[in-house]
């Protein structure tokens, strides 16, 4: 459905994207996950025809998106980060407002509008204005915005941020109905359990490049038996270094002032060794965190940080 080749962004000296290739199939949930400032909104705008690259290509279902944007945009939805609604108007004008743009009229955008408010729960809702809507209500409106008009794909770029729990079910609940109608989805996610739980394939997205790609089980796999620990204390990257480096089963991952990660083989048992030798070494510590093999051990493996840093 949507294949992407070389893609590269910049905003001045920084590279936003970084040459990225990826390929989303046609009826899948594929996730782009990865940290705050990773570049997955850059990489949904491009996607989406709002930014033009630097270098690269985009092809949705065959079609150019560069050479032929507007016959592209028709087939899509696009759910943005930030809410797209007239507050002052109801649920039911906004999907009408929007439904309209998208070529929709008379019966066949009544039906529409009906449609999506069931899907996202707010038929009973439907006639209030949105400003009385709680965050929750807000963002399940925003999504509906996105598929009134019945796309082929919807970009869906961090729909359930700053929402509470029940709320963010609610939403992961309409991305499934959505995609086992037949639509493609390509959503970007900063929380773990929505990529393992949501998504068919994941691409783990840092500093503007996919670090790895696959579903959960391949990606878990890719995690191998390593468990990763992490140490802060007082200490130099190159203290860390010295007297960290030579533990034998320990494999140095990344290290910086206050800051060391490890990879250690041995399901709990290396971690144990790795601790003794660790007290013994008279590195002052602050604090160790030991994880067992998941796609956040994958991706400090990978970057030498949480996703959430």
């Amino acid at each position: 459905m949507f294949r992407v080749e070389n893609l590269l962004k910049r905003y001045g000296d920084l590279i936003a994207v970084d040459r990225i290739s990826f390929e989303v199939r046609r009826g899948e949930i594929y996730g782009l996950l990865g940290p705050n400032g990773a570049g997955k909104t850059t990489t949904m705008s491009v996607l989406s025809g709002l930014l033009r690259p630097d270098d690269g290509s985009v092809h949705f279902d065959g079609i150019d998106l560069l050479a032929e944007p507007i016959r592209v945009k028709q087939c899509l939805g696009v759910v943005p980060q930030e809410t797209a609604l007239y507050e002052t108007l109801t649920a039911r004008e906004n999907l009408r407002f929007w439904g309209g743009l998208y070529g929709l009229s008379g019966a066949a955008l009544g039906a529409a509008v009906d449609r999506v408010l069931e899907q996202v729960g707010l038929t009973a809702r439907a006639g209030d204005r949105v400003r009385t809507y709680s965050g929750g209500m807000k963002r399940r409106l925003n999504l509906a915005l996105g598929i009134v008009h019945g796309p082929k794909a919807v970009l869906m770029d961090e729909p359930t941020v700053g929402i509470d729990p029940q709320g963010r079910a609610n939403i992961l609940d309409t991305v499934r109905a959505v995609a086992a109608a037949g639509t493609t989805v390509l959503y970007t996610t900063h929380y773990l359990e929505e990529a393992e739980t949501l998504c068919d394939r994941i691409g783990i997205m840092d500093h503007g490049k996919i670090l790895a790609e696959g579903t959960v089980a391949d990606l878990k796999a890719r995690a191998g038996q390593e468990e990763i620990v992490t140490i802060r204390g007082s200490f130099s990257a190159e203290t860390a270094r010295d007297r960290l480096g030579t533990i034998p089963g320990a494999r140095l991952i990344h290290s910086a002032e206050s800051n060391v990660v490890l990879g250690v083989q041995g399901s709990g048992q290396g971690a144990a060794q790795l601790l003794s030798d660790l007290f013994g070494s008279g590195l002052p510590v602050d604090a160790i965190s030991i994880q067992p093999p998941s796609l956040n051990s994958l991706f400090l493996n990978l970057t030498g940080r949480e996703l959430r840093d």
